[in-house]
């Protein structure tokens, strides 16, 4: 298996990140300087080192220069940052690196890095918008840039064909999906309201009160449709 990615540090967010590449396949290089780290991840990932990424020789010797994307998660802003500025010295052209605040995010957008999380934030960003917005049921980052919401429709949607609305020119967001109550009846007779998916409904597909929209689109526009 190919070594696609790099995890370095292996906190909370750094183990999730290396689990579920490598529960898609994805070959994985994980790093962290405590063994009990490693340990939790051996098993899941291509390669598990237990090795300070602060040491440039030890880092060069793994031969992760030709990775697809280096995920810097250590907890410690000086660490952190001179994982990075390594990385990059090695010729690593994506590396997404963990802020612990907006300063530290600050600096390694400063010294390279492809891009910055800082996720308590926005974990907590995203909580707050789904308690404010009585019609945002879901929200998914499918990549860097593009986002799949799931939201109730609006008041002037509703009785309108999806063409009619024109929700993709109105707001850069396309309905790749609608989840619907359908009346069912069984083999005895009996008659029940099941819920099912629409997929890639045509635009003279007709939205309903009850509907839950499910759109994608890239992030900015994902926001605005918030």
């Amino acid at each position: 298996m190919a070594k696609e990615f790099v995890v370095i540090g292996l906190g909370t967010f750094g183990l999730a990140v290396a689990r579920t590449l490598a529960a898609h396949s994805k070959g994985v290089v994980a790093i962290d300087r405590e063994e009990k780290n490693i340990n939790e991840i051996t098993d899941v990932v291509t390669e598990a080192v237990v090795m300070d990424a602060t040491d440039e020789k030890a880092l060069k010797s793994l031969g992760i220069q030709d990775v697809d994307c280096a995920i810097v998660a250590v907890g410690d802003i000086q660490d952190s940052i001179l994982i990075t500025l390594l990385l990059k010295d090695m010729g690593i052209q994506k590396i997404i690196a963990k802020a612990i605040n907006e300063q530290h995010k600050k600096v390694l957008e400063k010294i390279g890095a492809s891009k910055i999380i800082l996720p308590d934030i926005e974990v907590g960003e995203n909580l707050a918008l789904s308690l404010i917005s009585t019609r945002i049921f879901d929200h998914i980052e499918m990549s860097e840039k593009y986002s799949m919401l799931e939201i109730q429709p609006l008041n002037r949607w509703i009785g309108k064909t999806i063409k009619q609305a024109d929700i993709r020119n109105k707001y850069n967001v396309s309905i790749v999906g609608i989840k619907r109550e359908f009346a069912h009846i069984n083999e005895k007779g009996e008659k029940s309201i099941i819920k099912d998916i629409v997929i890639a409904p045509p635009g003279e597909t007709v939205i309903l009160k009850h509907d839950t929209l499910i759109v994608i689109g890239d992030k900015n526009a994902i926001s605005k449709l918030k």
